[in-house]
């Protein structure tokens, strides 16, 4: 059987996502919290739908964990005394919010529907940037999620430099390459808009996105809303389709990971398969 969680978490002081050893990390965390409410003898293997680095929350995370059925269908809680008897997903979700460390808040525990990776069957990632120019709008309750930034910004002009960069492109300008993995991505959207609070914020949405891949592109638009670059200038880079040392990667606690939106159900395989195909521009 395959189950889904979708939770959050204050990045602040984890190192990140994946397991390290020494250090505290998210699926370290969440991994040992369902290895202690299974029983099981070792940590639960988990696959998430998008590997966030030190620093970086989110809202909206997504994983899957493939546990066995009859320590499921045993869960404690799912039966006691005097109460209306739990399903096991019920129990699992009330038993993971009395594990779990205040930083990581469970939200849903669900039985997946066959065909279904919460990493390969997603279709788009919603990211949130948030970034602060006015000494007026600084809100020390939001150090954490907000980012400071050394000049005023032009908002209108960062807007129109990032509209630039949409669609299907090699964004190897914007990431950090591992060997065998390919750069070629989805930008979907790339917004920013000043907030009510008077804080600029960044709406970056991909089918995929690569390393360091969203603060880069944070980070190539800054120098365009300081009025130090041209407008045109992230799609030059972008069309170089190298690392360009002009480009400052952001700092990741302006960084939130908001939604990882699925198909319908009829069509996860399908959608899984075709993402763990190794993609490029010539296609």
């Amino acid at each position: 059987m395959r189950i889904r969680l979708d939770f959050g978490y204050d990045g602040t002081d984890f190192s990140g996502w994946a397991a390290q050893p020494g250090l505290r990390t998210v699926e370290a965390e969440l991994s040992a919290a369902l290895a202690t409410m299974l029983r099981a003898p070792e940590p639960v293997r988990l696959t998430v739908a998008g590997r966030t680095d030190a620093g970086v929350h989110a809202r909206g995370q997504v994983a899957h964990l493939d546990p066995d059925p009859v320590r499921w269908a045993e869960l404690p809680g799912v039966a006691e005394r005097n109460r209306a008897e739990r399903s096991p997903e019920e129990a699992a979700l009330r038993r993971l919010r009395g594990i779990l460390p205040p930083d990581i808040a469970v939200h849903a525990v669900s039985v997946a529907p066959p065909g279904f990776d919460a990493r390969f069957s997603a279709v788009r990632r919603r990211y949130l940037y948030r970034l602060c120019d006015q000494p007026s709008a600084v809100d020390p309750l939001r150090r954490h999620d907000t980012v400071l930034a050394r000049r005023p910004l032009d908002v209108v002009a960062m807007h129109t430099a990032a509209q630039q960069l949409l669609g299907l492109h090699d964004f190897g300008a914007f990431c950090k390459r591992r060997e065998g993995a390919t750069t070629v991505r989805t930008l979907l959207d790339y917004a920013w808009r000043r907030a009510d609070d008077g804080v600029l914020e960044a709406t970056v949405v991909a089918d995929a996105f690569c390393h360091s891949m969203v603060r880069s592109l944070v980070g190539a638009v800054v120098p365009v809303g300081e009025g130090r670059r041209e407008v045109g200038w992230p799609a030059e880079v972008l069309s170089a389709t190298v690392r360009d040392p002009a480009v400052a990667v952001m700092a990741p606690h302006g960084l939130s990971l908001e939604e990882v939106v699925y198909p319908p159900d009829h069509a996860l395989a399908a959608r899984a398969q075709e993402a763990r195909a190794v993609r490029s521009l010539k296609g």
